[in-house]
């Protein structure tokens, strides 16, 4: 909770951990000590944990020894190969971690099938895939008209997501104005990328939205973005949620060349591949998907929100849970 957030709402009951610290360095030390006495307090035999990435893994896991419960591990992301941590001290802090604990574990879960492989190359366990898809959309809309046309980046604004790079390929394209919807440490610095450029006019910051009101932003897109480079292991093998956020509001994407956006592109013509970062290449594919247009690509979107749905991700998460109760 650093600089206050909204009120949480969940269907479910849940505990806020305040932390005291003001920088990464001691709130994750002081994160894990207080999550491992939260936990403590809560569990009983009958309890099932679930330790959602690396740097929740550790607490959960001493506990899951103490008291005899079983543990789901849930990596969303290689977190030890993380851009945030690539060549620091905390990079082998989160490795030794890794290496020591994740080969004794029975369930564990993550978001990509390429994630899937790597933890299973490198420590012999055979993750379950649940990818973090939406659920599905009763799609009755009618699709906007807009002048200008409208790309749209969602998520964090971080560095290795393209954004950089997109608001330098506005100026190779017209009528068409780039919203950007979210918060992160590199957003003073686009900002100013874009006052140097002269691109108000065509870039705008819609700042950090709820989602819900996000949800309705995307409906009205043109073409979605998932450019993310490859900054590491974890990069590489994303699936951004992003990807099927747009899939169901059935939005076509321009999507990165790295393995897990390449396979969804080789199943479903949900949109293009960028060739590369340049940004002359970053608008040739915008403009490829607003020349072929938003209906032309709705067939494929269909198919794809089908399949790539939380509908059928919840029943793969059920079964780990259902496995981890015996």
């Amino acid at each position: 909770n650093w600089g206050g957030e909204e009120q949480m709402q969940r269907p479910y009951k849940f505990s806020r951990i305040h932390l005291i610290s003001k920088t990464l360095k001691t709130a994750y030390f002081e994160f894990n000590y207080k999550l491992y006495h939260e936990l403590k307090k809560k569990a009983d035999e009958n309890t099932i944990l679930h330790a959602n990435d690396l740097d929740a893994l550790l607490p959960n896991y001493l506990l899951s020894r103490k008291l005899n419960i079983p543990l789901v591990f849930d990596s969303h992301e290689i977190f030890s190969e993380m851009p945030a941590v690539q060549g620091k001290m905390s990079q082998k802090l989160w490795r030794y971690l890794q290496n020591k604990i994740v080969p004794k574990l029975t369930f564990m879960i993550t978001a990509s099938g390429s994630y899937a492989k790597w933890f299973q190359n490198k420590y012999g366990i055979k993750p379950v895939v649940v990818q973090n898809a939406p659920r599905k959309i009763d799609f009755k809309i009618e699709i906007p008209d807009n002048n200008p046309k409208i790309l749209l980046y969602q998520g964090a604004i971080n560095p290795f997501r393209g954004i950089d790079k997109a608001i330098l390929a506005m100026h190779h394209l017209e009528n068409i104005i780039f919203k950007i919807a979210g918060d992160g440490p590199r957003k003073r610095e686009y900002e100013d990328l874009v006052t140097r450029e002269n691109l108000q006019d065509k870039v705008v910051f819609l700042g950090k939205l709820l989602p819900k009101d996000l949800r309705k932003i995307t409906l009205t897109a043109d073409v979605g973005m998932s450019i993310e480079e490859n900054g590491g292991e974890s990069y590489e093998f994303s699936l951004p949620n992003k990807v099927l956020d747009c899939i169901q509001a059935r939005v076509p994407l321009i999507l990165s060349p790295l393995p897990e956006m390449v396979n969804i592109k080789n199943q479903f013509d949900v949109g293009e591949i960028i060739e590369n970062h340049q940004p002359e290449n970053i608008a040739k594919a915008i403009n490829l998907v607003l020349n072929k247009g938003r209906k032309n690509y709705q067939s494929e979107l269909e198919k794809a929100s089908d399949i790539l749905c939380w509908e059928n991700e919840e029943v793969k998460l059920l079964k780990v849970l259902e496995m981890a109760s015996k």
